[in-house]
């Protein structure tokens, strides 16, 4: 069954033509990746589908008594709200059902019998809806998604973007609507919020359209891809490994036909154009005749171009000294909130290191003291000889709105010609008009390729990333893991792309694994050790199948340890006598409540002879009575015919 669909859509802005005639149709339980360079229109396609735009040409079919549900990266909640008012919203029905009972509850209370009956009805139908629950399960969902319980209070005027988005998706997983929109839901997700809503997803029957450029979350979570390109929009089935490997063979598929048809073209042309020079009658005859035939023939279109990429590259400053950053006990206390303590690494040359955590463990924190942007409570950190720094914030805060974005280049590097900064601009797509732009007007992911072009044009031994993969989409992503694995220093990142990490990483300080202990007086040798923060030396997916394991072993041990073979027996022999005991009390009961109804249905006959054959009502009841005691009966006849 169809759960979702659009075809034909068409869609344009000032005679731009954005999608062109694109269509798919989702099956029930189906979910969708939608995927594409910035710009290319998926969330212009999600806006279609909601009825927020309203298509050019084409339609879009929802199943019937299908209910809706949307993410969209800057969503609606009402300011004057708690973050827990918020989410209890979702359950209005549940509240004004509440309320009801309370009232039913004081007039039964009072005497009332009917509102008795009511409340006894009432109740059921709450029971059945979740009432007993769903306050529990807002906390629950709140506390996964990094809320607490001092956040739950605070209103929702006071939240960042990042946190109101999380917000609207808790909101939404609680409404649990039969088709949900997701515009980049993965977005300000720490990495294990990020696992439990892939768990989630895929583990309930819904459909799901989801914008992301997420790979991972694309490859575990999604059935199918598709991927809108120059306005067109083209499906293929499987996640998105699956989609990139299909498209490449596609396109080389597709290159060779039209390469060998060109090359059949040219040989008829050739053919046709001797014939001519020729010019006898039969000659004149063979060329029309392939004339005819080159004209009957469907042509084959060149591949298009893929969608241009960012060209970077980042230049180092010199050699460094083999250590490269030194902790040493450091501390941070933000209130009576401490982030970490007695925090000692080493880094050194070459290394590419992945700091990694949840959502408030102070990742961000320590790269700004690594960057020497922000200072430690106690303890110090120390740059080696020779090491220069380029830092990316994920904020971008190093921009100027006012400024144009030629600009904002040129007056970070003066020395360069007004063409080498359009050239480097140009390397990040930014090209004609695009330059003239103020800074204040940029997208997420404008901003993010302005902020890079700075970082390139710098040179440095120590690049220190903080999330430089958001807003930035998939090609952009790419190219940016190629320059990074091309730099020849030592890189220090924070990042929520598993993609990203799994590329680059080396080495992975984790604040989700159990620390390295305090360390007490400094090593023999005078060297660093690493303490306060969990060290593995190695890939990304070595880490998380070191983590894995950590978990089993937390769980083993939590378990009770198992009996010997001896007291196994004993306590096998105890449960079966136990079992044994409970069915035979079960039997004799079962036979006195047999003896009981035989009896009553013997007193309901002796009855229905003295009832007045007219009097309908109380012969309805004994028959009603009768029936239930027959059912009764038949039911502890098969209890006792167990023994």
């Amino acid at each position: 069954m169809i759960a979702i669909g659009c075809e034909n859509i068409s869609l344009s802005f000032g005679g731009e033509t954005v999608l062109d005639g694109v269509g798919f149709s989702l099956g029930e339980g189906g979910r969708l990746g939608i995927v594409g360079v910035n710009g290319a229109g998926k969330t212009s396609l999600l806006r279609v589908i909601t009825g927020e735009y309203t298509p050019d040409s084409g339609s879009v079919y929802i199943a019937r008594d299908h209910t809706l549900g949307v993410l969209s990266q800057h969503p609606t909640l009402d300011p004057e709200r708690t973050v827990y008012e918020e989410v209890l919203s979702v359950f209005s029905g549940l509240i004004a059902d509440e309320e009801r009972l309370e009232e039913l509850r004081i007039q039964t209370e009072a005497g009332d019998t009917e509102a008795a009956d009511r409340y006894a009805a009432a109740l059921r139908r709450f029971d059945d809806g979740g009432g007993r629950t769903y306050r529990s399960r807002c906390r629950s969902m709140l506390l996964r998604f990094g809320f607490d319980d001092g956040m739950m209070q605070v209103r929702c005027s006071a939240l960042s973007g990042g946190q109101k988005t999380r917000l609207a998706l808790v909101r939404l997983l609680l409404e649990e609507p039969d088709i949900m929109l997701l515009d980049e839901p993965t977005n300000h997700l720490d990495t294990a919020t990020m696992f439990w809503l892939e768990e989630y997803l895929t583990s309930r029957k819904k459909t799901v359209v989801t914008v992301s450029h997420d790979r991972y979350f694309l490859d575990r979570v999604c059935t199918g891809i598709f991927e809108i390109e120059y306005g067109k929009g083209h499906y293929y089935s499987g996640g998105y490994t699956a989609y990139t490997e299909k498209k490449s063979t596609d396109r080389e598929i597709q290159r060779r036909h039209y390469e060998n048809q060109q090359k059949e073209i040219a040989r008829i042309e050739a053919y046709i154009a001797q014939q001519r020079r020729w010019n006898r009658e039969r000659n004149i005859i063979a060329a029309e005749s392939r004339e005819k035939q080159l004209a009957k023939l469907e042509r084959i279109e060149r591949p298009s171009d893929l969608p241009a990429a960012s060209r970077m590259s980042f230049h180092e400053s010199g050699e460094s000294g083999n250590e490269v950053v030194l902790a040493r006990d450091l501390c941070k206390r933000y209130g009576d909130k401490t982030l970490f303590e007695h925090l000692s690494f080493l880094i050194e040359k070459r290394e590419h290191v992945f700091i990694y955590g949840h959502n408030g463990c102070g990742k961000s924190t320590l790269l700004r003291m690594i960057a020497e942007r922000l200072r430690p409570d106690s303890g110090r950190v120390e740059l080696g000889y020779n090491v220069t720094v380029g830092y990316y914030d994920q904020e971008n805060q190093h921009l100027s709105d006012d400024k144009t974005v030629l600009d904002e280049i040129w007056d970070a590097y003066p020395s360069l010609t007004q063409n080498e900064v359009r050239g480097a601009l140009a390397r990040f797509l930014f090209t004609g008009d695009d330059v003239g732009k103020r800074v204040g007007v940029l997208s997420g992911g404008e901003r993010a390729r302005l902020t890079l072009t700075k970082l390139m044009l710098s040179e440095m031994n120590l690049l220190i990333l903080d999330e430089p993969t958001n807003h930035l989409d998939i090609i952009s992503r790419e190219a940016l893991e190629d320059a990074l694995a091309d730099f020849d220093g030592t890189i220090i990142a924070v990042s929520h792309d598993r993609y990203f990490i799994s590329r680059l990483a080396t080495r992975v300080l984790s604040f989700d694994m159990p620390p390295a202990p305090p360390l007490r007086g400094a090593a023999s040798d005078g060297s660093i050790r690493t303490s306060g923060i969990y060290d593995h030396r190695g890939s990304y997916d070595e880490y998380v199948a070191a983590a894995a394991a950590e978990q089993r072993t937390e769980a083993e041990s939590a378990q009770p340890a198992q009996p010997s073979e001896a007291k196994q027996q004993y306590l096998e022999a105890k449960r079966a006598s136990q079992e044994q005991r409970r069915a035979e009390n079960r039997i004799r009961r079962a036979k006195e409540d047999c003896a009981r109804v035989e009896q009553r249905l013997g007193e309901l006959e002796a009855l229905e002879s003295q009832l007045d054959p007219a009097d309908y009502t109380a012969l309805g009841e004994l028959y009603a009575e009768r029936e239930s005691l027959e059912t009764r009966l038949l039911e502890l006849y098969e209890i006792t015919m167990d023994a």
